[in-house]
């Protein structure tokens, strides 16, 4: 058990620095835009709701498709099982939960550093 719980938390670890890492660059890449935002009476919040809005979108599709697949390969789980259905309502919710809340952590620190860019840096261009 402590093997399972040691891998599903660097599973975890990977998702979060995969995710953080998509999104650093996509905000990287639009500093200018988002500098231009800022410029023309943006509030810092709005882009931060952008920028997270746009990155828990794509999570969302993520998390549906995950739960399908899951759920479709419930039966090759069912062996391995002890206490607890294949299809525990509970379990999905909380790694539902877990995964949408780490999600949105490292899509969220990006996003405050895009808030943050200094106009004068964003609007000289590259």
């Amino acid at each position: 058990m402590a093997l399972i719980a040691t891998f599903a938390t660097l599973a975890l670890l990977l998702a979060l620095v995969g995710v953080y890492g998509v999104t650093s660059y996509l905000v990287a890449q639009r500093t200018r835009e988002i500098g231009v935002r800022l410029a023309l009476g943006a509030e810092p919040g709005s882009v931060v709701g952008m920028v997270v809005r746009q990155g828990m979108g794509v999570a969302a599709i993520a998390l549906a498709l995950g739960v399908a697949a899951a759920l479709a390969l419930t039966r090759l789980m069912t062996g391995l099982l002890y206490g607890v259905s294949s299809t525990d309502l509970v379990t999905f919710a909380a790694v539902v939960a877990l995964l949408a809340t780490v999600t949105a952590v490292a899509n969220w620190l990006p996003a405050r550093r895009a808030a943050r860019v200094d106009l004068s840096i964003a609007l000289r261009g590259e």
